[in-house]
């Protein structure tokens, strides 16, 4: 989201889910079956990051229907993925890619990665969340990033649940807090970046400083914050209060129906992942194929099961009970796509300066 977030948050299907990720991390083929005919299908690579979880049988309907042959290439997190595909801009390493979120979209598109698609599915929903004129970027999902806390540590300790940032610096909420690194993490920098829209580009640094006296915890990415610090995830860590996604605590319920954690909605910041055709493909029409399957009511019912994100299609239900273990954000900050791709690196250097004091 993970996201990026994804993996997504500790459940034995998540716990799956990472798995699967890990299996995929060195790449694979996801073949369509034997082709009886001559004629050998059209691979498409699509590149995305680590988390990519996505059944079988979604991707084999889509060769099905297609004709294609669907390679799949995993190259990490949100952050190192853009990383590779700039580096790589001039002989890229797969013919569209999915998974570049809104942290860093500004840099790839900057860099000339993608070049102009346009879905005709992107009318359908995931226009809402265009950030390009030239239409290079499609929206597929949306994981917001916000605060969680293990709510039954909350009522086991008598202690009041914080509901803002703000709170997070405050004395009964010391030692609690644990986030992913913005310089190693997507959801990390998501954090970052919520920190400087609500405290301003002249408040946010003061914020952290805040934070580090109050014994916040910065680990370096976000499987070990909510998997292995979190106490409420399945690692039974220590500390109830992490950074992670609106959509965490559906991976929480337990046998009762109730979720373990929730997430601070007053904390959430906007985090949308793209899928684009890489400029410089040999195979435009059929990677524009990949974006619109990646648009598609199957691909986009199947994201939140799997991937726990939300979809952009309009339409599109969400599993059972998520309206009440996980509703998403009414208002979450957001920043300009330009403001952040001019910001970033000298922000991440200046938050490097205050926790390094």
């Amino acid at each position: 989201m993970g996201h990026s977030f994804r993996p997504r948050p500790g459940s034995a299907r998540v716990a799956a889910a990472l798995v699967s990720a890990g299996v995929l991390a060195t790449g694979c083929t996801v073949m369509a079956g034997d082709d009886e005919s001559s004629e050998q299908p059209v691979t498409v690579t699509l590149v995305t990051h680590q988390s990519w979880s996505v059944p079988e049988e979604v991707v084999h309907g889509f060769e099905q229907r297609s004709g294609l042959r669907l390679e799949v290439r995993t190259e990490g997190d949100a952050g190192e993925l853009t990383n590779k595909l700039v580096l790589r801009r001039d002989d890229p390493i797969g013919d569209v890619a999915y998974g570049v979120d809104s942290t860093f979209a500004g840099r790839a598109l900057s860099a000339g990665v993608f070049e102009p698609y346009t879905s005709p599915e992107a009318d359908r929903g995931p226009h809402r969340y265009t950030i390009d004129p030239r239409q290079r970027l499609s929206a597929v999902d949306v994981g917001d990033v916000c605060v969680n806390i293990d709510s039954e540590w909350f009522a086991e300790n008598d202690v009041a649940e914080p509901t803002t940032l703000a709170d997070l610096t405050e004395p009964e909420y010391a030692d609690l807090l644990v986030t992913p690194s913005p310089a190693t993490s997507s959801p990390g920098l998501a954090f970052l970046l919520a920190t400087v829209a609500e405290f301003g580009t002249d408040g946010w640094t003061d914020y952290w400083r805040d934070l580090a006296d109050n014994g916040a915890r910065v680990v370096s990415g976000w499987t070990e914050a909510y998997t292995q610090e979190f106490s409420g995830s399945s690692g039974q860590g220590e500390r109830p209060i992490v950074v992670s996604y609106a959509s965490s605590p559906a991976a929480e319920v337990g046998r009762d129906g109730r979720p373990r954690t929730s997430a601070l909605l007053d904390t959430c910041y906007r985090q949308v992942e793209y899928a684009g055709v890489l400029a410089g493909t040999d195979r435009p029409d059929a990677a524009g194929e990949v974006v619109d399957f990646l648009l598609s009511p199957r691909f986009q019912t199947a994201l939140a099961e799997n991937m726990y994100v939300y979809p952009t299609r309009h339409g599109v239900a969400l599993p059972e009970g998520w309206a009440q273990v996980a509703p998403r954000p009414r208002d979450p900050m957001s920043l300009p796509t330009e403001q952040v791709g001019e910001n970033r690196e000298r922000w991440i250097g200046e938050w490097r300066t205050v926790l390094d004091r």
